[in-house]
């Protein structure tokens, strides 16, 4: 039995609200569960000094977490002077995420940034910062298209991210807080709408995990994946 009565391929209930912030070009609050995460697309007409005179655009993130997103307080990392390498991480996979759903060519000479900041974490910010962070791309891009500043679609698929793990010996779908940490093995998913693969994250947190365990876990995260873009397809019609 699952701490939150779930069963083993069930989801958390998940809502993506639309249009949160008046000055983005994009934006959304994603909650999955108890995990809440607000996610803005910013467009500079500008790309990287390392892509100039190429022709190509630039999808990047950056990600964050409020003080009392966390059940104690953590300190902001602007206190501290840098960011945690956690974040770091976090924030590079957000971007290489997004960046596998977008020709770049077709986006041009500008980037486009995406701020991931939790305002509630109950596990999985991640995959809920990528799977919001592709819905803010999304509207921002439709304001690219219909200002004529783009002559064809720059998003080629849907991107989104779901975690699975080995908790109590059996495959589950979606961790929460209580799951991921006593699970036996974790993994976070990330895919594209058509059912491929942008990156695998999984470790043995307790004991080793077998391969036939691994193909259970990305199963469950092919099927959660699914429902998961149905949900970015309603946010964004």
């Amino acid at each position: 039995m699952r701490p939150s009565g779930r069963k083993l391929v069930e989801l958390r209930p998940i809502s993506i609200e639309t249009g949160i912030m008046a000055h983005a070009e994009g934006s959304c609050l994603i909650r999955m569960g108890n995990t809440h995460v607000l996610c803005s697309a910013s467009i500079e007409e500008k790309p990287p000094s390392f892509l100039r005179g190429t022709g190509q655009g630039w999808v990047t993130a950056e990600y964050g977490m409020l003080p009392r997103a966390t059940h104690s307080r953590n300190r902001r990392e602007a206190a501290a002077g840098k960011q945690s390498g956690r974040t770091q991480e976090i924030q590079r996979l957000i971007g290489r995420s997004l960046r596998a759903g977008v020709d770049r060519l077709a986006l041009g000479e500008r980037q486009i940034v995406i701020d991931c900041d939790v305002i509630q974490a109950d596990g999985g910010t991640r995959c809920a910062a990528i799977t919001g962070g592709w819905v803010a791309l999304r509207l921002a891009v439709n304001k690219l298209l219909a200002a004529r500043l783009v002559t064809s679609d720059p998003i080629l698929d849907h991107v989104a991210a779901v975690s699975c793990g080995i908790y109590a010996g059996q495959p589950v779908l979606d961790l929460d807080y209580a799951e991921d940490s006593e699970a036996g093995t974790d993994g976070n998913f990330v895919m594209t709408g058509a059912g491929r693969l942008v990156e695998v994250q999984m470790s043995a947190e307790g004991s080793a995990f077998s391969r036939a365990e691994m193909v259970a876990l990305l199963d469950l995260a092919e099927a959660g994946v699914a429902q998961l873009v149905e949900a970015q397809k309603v946010a964004v019609s």
